[in-house]
C-alpha cells in the first residue's frame, strides 16, 4: 500500500525509481492545496475496484462509504475531482481530526482506494473549578458542553472566549480561563476537559477624569454617567465596576446632558483607560462642549389633522427656550413611556398609525436654531382582525372581553396598551410577556392586524400552614382556583385538575385548631351574563371558638360545650362605569351574621349567653389604573372608598335606650365598686345579680347591631429609575354609631400592628398592618367591669400612612421576587374625641417578597418600631420585629 503523497523526486534513491511511474498519476490529499512545488501531469482515467475505510472507532465502515458518493465500478479520474470533493465534503462534517487518500493497488485500468480516518474525540465530562457549584449548570447550558459533543479547536477558543467576556461584563477585567483535556478510558474515544477559571478581583474605577468641560463640572458629568460610578464607601446600590458597554452607553449619556442644557456640538474627543493596579483603573475623559444655543422659530409643515396651535402645546416647547435635544426628541416620541404624551401617541392614539413626525434644522443663526417638524399624517387606520394566542386554558371570550380593541375600531395605541394592563390584571397570564404583535399593515388600505401574544401563568394557589397561636396549633388548607369553569363542574373531562378557563373565582378555606374552627366558600363572576363587566359575588362562612382554661395539671383545656360562633352569607354586585373615566368601579353588597354566644364572654361586651344578628349593606366607590402587573406594578394608582350601614333600628324602636344606657353605666359602676373581691355575702349575691343584669341588658343593647363603617384605603405606584417603585399608600377608618344612648357596638372595630394578618377572624375586625410592632398591639386596651381587667376593645377609628420602596430581583411566570425597604407610621384610637391624627407610631425596615402561582405571595418583614405600643406596661421603642408575610395583598 502507498500513501498518495508529494511526489518530488529529488534525493528519491534509485532503489524506489521503479515505483515512480506507480506513484505520479495519484495524489496525497489531506483536505488542503496540491504541494505548490509538485508538477502532475493530467489525471488518468481508472474504474474504481474498491473503496476500504479505516481508522473509524464508533462510525460504521458502510455508512462512511455511502456518504462519500463513491461507487465500485464508476470511472475515477486520479488526479480529479471526485477524490478532491470527498475530502471537502469529510471535512466540512467538522467530526475528523484528520481525513487522509491511499490507492492500495492498481490492476490494470482499475484503482483500489483506502480512505483513512482519524475521529475527533467526544466529550465525556465536563469538569469546572473556580466558580460555585449553582453556577456551573448555567455555564455549560451556555457553552452548550454536553456529552457526546465533538471536541475541536474551536469549541474549546469560543468556550474560553466566552467564559472570559462573560467574567470581563461583569467586572473582572483580569479573568483568565484554562482549558484542558485528557483521554477518558471508560469509553471509546472519549476525553473529559477540565474549565479552570480565576476571575481575580473586581476591577474598580478609582477616579474619572474629564478634560476640556468649563460649563459642565464634574460633579454634573459624573451623575449623568448613570451606570458608571467611581468608588466610594457610601455607595453600596451601584457597584464602581467598569463595564465596557455601560461605559459607552455613558459616553452618550454624557453628550445628552450636554444636549439637555443647550449644547448641542458636544461631542467625545477621547476616552482613554488607565491601569492602576491589579485592582483599579482610571477613565480619562476628554469633551469638547462647542457653544450654547436657543430654539428659534419652530414650525409645522404638514398637519392637516391638528392646528399648529393643538401641536405646539403638546410640544411644549417655546422660541427663546434654551435648546435641549433630548426634550425634543422625546416630545416627538418618547420611547421609555408607551402612554407618554408626545406628539407621535397624539397622532398614532387618534388612528394614524402610518404618521412620520422629523424636527429638521432649517436654519441656525449665530446662537439660535430654527425647526421645521414636517409630518407625513397618512391615511386614517382601522383594525381589521384581532386575534391571541398562547392561551392554552384560558378560553378566548375570558380574553376578548377585556381587551379595548375591536376589528372595525380606529387604531389606537392608547388602548393597545390599556389591552396589555387588563390582561396583566386578569392574573392569568405573565404580565411580563404579553406582546402585541402588529401584522399586515396596508397603509393603501388603511388597515392592520393586531394579534396578542400570551403566556399562560398558573392562576389557582394553595395554601398550606402550620403555626402556634391561641394557646396550641393551628392548620390552614386553602384552595383558590381563579381562571374556575363554574358550568363545566359537572364534565368530567373538564376536570385538568378543576375545571378551568371561564375566568370565575372559586375557594375553599378551612383553618383550625384545639379551640377554634373558620370554613369559609367563595364564588365569583367578574362577568354576570357575559356581556358586561358586572362581578357577582357570594360567600359562605362559619367561625367556631371554645372556651379554654388549664386542668389541674396546667395544661390547656377545650371546654367545647361553651363557646362563640358567627354564621355569615354575603352577596355582592360590583360595576365597571365610564365615568368619570373607565378605571372607576361601583359596588355593593348584603350581608349577614349571627353571633352566637354559649356561655362564653368574648371581652368585648358584658355578655356571654345569647345572640347578635347583624344585617348589613356596603357601598364602595373604586378606582384602579395601577399596572401592567397586578403583582409588582409601576405605575397607576389603587383607592376604595367603603361605607357600610346597618339599618338604624332604634329609631323605629319604643326601647327606651336612654334609660338602658343609665341602667347599664350605673351597674358598671357598682361593679367597679365592689371589685373582684366582695366584702359580705351580700356584696357578693349584689354582685352575681348585677352581672347577670348586666349581660341581660348589654344582649338586649346588641341584640341587633346598628352601625355605619367609612374605610378609605390608597395606593400610589411611582416609577423612579427603571423598575425601582415607590409605593405610597395611606389609609382611614372609622366606625361610628348613629344612637349614643346605643354606642359603638363591640364589632367590626380596627386592630393595628404587626404582618396584618387576620388569622381568624371572630368579630368583624380589620387587622391593619403596621410592621415594626407586634401583632394588634397598637390597639386601645378598656378595663372590663366584671373582671376588673384591662382587655383589647379594638379602635373606632385609625390612620395609617406609608412609604415602601420596591426593586423585583426577577418577575418569571415560575416565581416573581422583589426587595423592599418601608417607613410606616398608624395609630388606633377608641373614640373620634381622642383621635390625633399626628400621633402616630412609627416604624421602618426591609423585606423580601416571593410570589409562585401555586402558593400565592410569601414575604419577610425585618421592622424597627420607634415608638411604645399600647399594652399594658410597655416602655421604651418596640424595636425589631420579624414579620412573615403569608397570602397577603400585594
Amino acid at each position: 500500500m502507498e500513501k498518495l503523497a508529494n511526489n518530488s523526486v529529488k534525493g528519491i534513491k534509485k532503489s524506489i525509481l521503479p515505483y515512480l511511474k506507480l506513484l505520479l498519476p495519484l495524489l496525497f490529499i489531506t483536505g488542503q492545496s496540491f504541494a505548490q512545488e509538485t508538477s502532475f501531469e493530467d489525471g488518468k482515467r481508472y474504474i474504481l475496484g474498491g473503496l476500504t475505510v479505516t481508522g473509524l472507532q464508533s462510525y460504521n465502515e458502510q455508512t462512511v462509504k455511502t456518504y462519500t458518493g463513491l461507487r465500485v465500478g464508476q470511472p475515477i479520474t486520479v488526479p480529479g475531482d471526485e477524490i478532491s470533493a470527498v475530502i471537502k465534503k469529510l471535512w466540512s462534517l467538522e467530526l475528523f481530526s484528520n481525513v487522509e487518500m491511499y490507492y492500495t493497488k492498481i490492476e490494470d485500468d482499475k484503482i483500489f482506494l483506502e480512505l483513512n480516518i482519524l475521529e475527533r474525540p467526544t466529550l465525556s465530562n465536563v469538569t469546572v473549578y473556580g466558580v460555585k457549584k449553582r453556577k456551573v449548570e448555567d455555564i455549560l447550558t451556555d457553552t452548550d458542553l454536553k456529552k457526546g459533543k465533538k471536541i475541536t479547536e474551536s469549541l474549546i477558543a469560543n468556550t474560553k472566549n466566552y467564559l472570559q467576556n462573560k467574567y470581563k461584563k461583569q467586572g473582572y477585567l483580569n479573568a483568565k480561563v484554562n482549558i484542558a483535556t485528557a483521554t477518558d478510558t471508560s469509553e471509546t474515544n472519549t476525553q473529559n476537559m477540565v474549565i479552570n477559571v480565576n476571575k481575580g478581583d473586581k476591577v474598580k474605577i478609582r477616579s474619572i477624569v474629564f478634560e476640556g468641560n468649563e460649563k459642565l463640572s464634574n460633579k454634573r458629568l459624573r451623575k449623568s454617567m448613570k451606570n458608571t460610578k467611581k468608588k466610594k464607601l457610601y455607595r453600596f446600590w451601584k457597584k464602581s465596576k467598569y463595564i465596557e458597554e455601560d461605559f459607552n452607553e455613558d459616553l452618550s449619556s454624557l453628550v445628552d446632558a450636554y444636549a439637555e442644557r443647550g449644547y448641542r456640538d458636544a461631542r467625545i474627543l477621547s476616552d482613554t483607560f488607565v491601569k492602576v493596579n491589579e485592582k483599579n483603573i482610571d477613565l480619562k475623559i476628554k469633551v469638547e462642549e462647542g457653544d450654547k444655543y436657543y430654539f428659534g422659530d419652530i414650525n409645522f409643515v404638514g398637519n392637516s389633522v391638528y392646528t399648529d396651535r393643538q401641536l405646539s402645546q403638546v410640544l411644549g416647547i417655546r422660541k427663546g427656550q434654551t435648546y435641549n435635544g433630548v426634550l425634543l426628541k422625546k416630545r416627538i416620541a418618547d420611547d421609555s413611556r408607551p402612554d407618554a404624551e408626545d406628539l407621535t401617541n397624539l397622532y398614532q392614539n387618534n388612528g394614524y398609525l402610518f404618521s412620520s413626525i422629523n424636527p429638521v434644522e432649517v436654519s441656525a443663526v449665530n446662537d439660535t436654531i430654527d425647526f421645521e417638524i414636517r409630518i407625513i399624517e397618512g391615511k386614517e387606520t382601522f383594525l381589521d382582525h384581532v386575534t391571541v394566542v398562547g392561551n392554552d386554558k384560558t378560553n378566548d371570550h375570558v380574553i376578548f372581553r377585556e381587551l379595548r380593541t375591536r376589528p372595525g375600531q380606529k387604531y389606537s395605541k392608547d388602548n393597545i396598551v390599556r389591552s396589555i394592563r387588563e390582561l396583566g390584571q386578569l392574573g392569568f397570564f405573565d404580565a411580563e410577556q404579553i406582546v402585541p404583535d402588529i401584522q399586515n399593515p396596508d397603509p393603501n388600505a388603511g388597515t392592520v392586524d393586531i394579534q396578542y401574544s400570551l403566556v399562560e401563568a398558573g392562576s389557582s394557589q394553595i395554601e398550606l400552614q402550620g403555626g402556634f397561636g391561641g394557646g396550641g396549633f393551628i392548620g390552614t388548607l386553602g384552595l383558590s382556583f381563579s381562571n374556575f369553569s363554574l358550568k363545566n363542574i359537572f364534565n368530567g373531562e373538564a376536570y385538568k385538575p378543576v375545571p378551568m378557563g371561564d375566568g370565575q373565582t372559586f375557594a375553599l378555606r378551612l383553618q383550625a385548631s384545639r379551640s377554634f374552627r373558620v370554613y369559609s366558600l367563595n364564588f365569583s363572576e367578574p362577568w354576570l351574563g357575559g356581556k358586561k363587566p358586572v362581578r357577582f359575588n357570594l360567600s359562605l362562612s362559619r367561625t367556631q371558638q371554645f372556651a379554654t382554661g388549664y386542668d389541674n395539671r396546667g395544661r390547656i383545656d377545650v371546654q367545647k360545650d361553651r363557646g362563640f360562633s358567627i354564621t355569615g352569607i354575603s352577596a355582592g354586585l360590583a360595576k365597571r362605569v365610564q365615568w368619570p373615566d373607565d378605571f372607576f368601579t361601583i359596588s355593593h353588597s348584603l350581608s349577614y351574621q349571627r353571633y352566637d354566644f354559649n356561655d362564653y364572654n368574648l371581652g368585648l361586651f358584658n355578655f356571654g349567653n345569647g345572640s347578635s344578628n347583624s344585617v348589613n349593606y356596603t357601598f364602595g366607590i373604586s378606582r384602579s389604573s395601577q399596572g401592567p402587573s397586578r403583582i409588582f406594578p409601576l405605575t397607576g394608582s389603587n383607592f376604595e372608598i367603603t361605607a357600610k350601614f346597618t339599618p338604624p333600628y332604634s329609631l323605629f324602636s319604643s326601647k327606651d335606650y336612654k334609660q338602658l344606657k343609665t341602667d347599664i353605666n350605673a351597674a358598671t359602676e357598682r361593679l367597679f365598686e365592689i371589685g373582684n373581691n366582695p366584702s359580705s355575702i351580700e356584696e357578693q349575691l349584689e354582685f352575681a345579680q348585677l352581672s347577670d343584669d348586666l349581660e341581660r341588658m348589654e344582649e338586649e343593647r346588641f341584640k341587633l347591631l346598628e352601625f355605619y363603617k367609612v374605610k378609605f384605603k390608597g395606593d400610589w405606584y411611582t416609577r423612579l429609575v427603571d423598575k425601582l417603585v415607590l409605593r405610597t399608600n395611606a389609609e382611614f377608618g372609622f366606625l361610628g354609631a348613629y344612637n349614643h344612648d346605643i354606642g359603638a357596638v363591640p364589632f367590626e372595630r380596627f386592630y393595628v400592628g404587626g404582618d396584618g394578618l387576620g388569622n381568624f377572624t371572630l368579630d368583624g375586625r380589620d387587622v391593619i398592618q403596621l410592621r415594626g410592632y407586634e401583632n394588634q398591639a397598637l390597639t386601645p386596651y378598656v378595663t372590663n367591669p366584671i373582671t376588673n381587667s384591662l382587655q383589647q376593645d379594638g379602635g373606632t377609628i385609625y390612620n395609617k400612612y406609608s412609604l415602601e420602596l420596591r426593586y423585583p430581583l426577577t418577575l418569571k411566570p415560575s416565581a416573581s421576587i422583589y426587595a423592599l425597604s418601608f417607613l410606616e407610621a398608624g395609630n388606633a384610637f377608641n373614640n373620634f374625641n381622642e383621635f390625633n391624627p399626628f400621633e402616630l407610631k412609627r416604624s421602618a425596615g426591609v423585606g423580601l417578597r416571593i410570589f409562585m402561582p401555586a402558593f400565592g405571595l410569601l414575604g419577610i418583614d425585618f421592622g424597627y418600631g420607634f415608638d411604645t405600643d399600647a399594652r399594658p406596661g410597655s416602655t421604651g421603642p418596640s424595636g425589631w420585629q420579624t414579620h412573615f408575610i403569608i397570602g397577603q395583598q400585594f
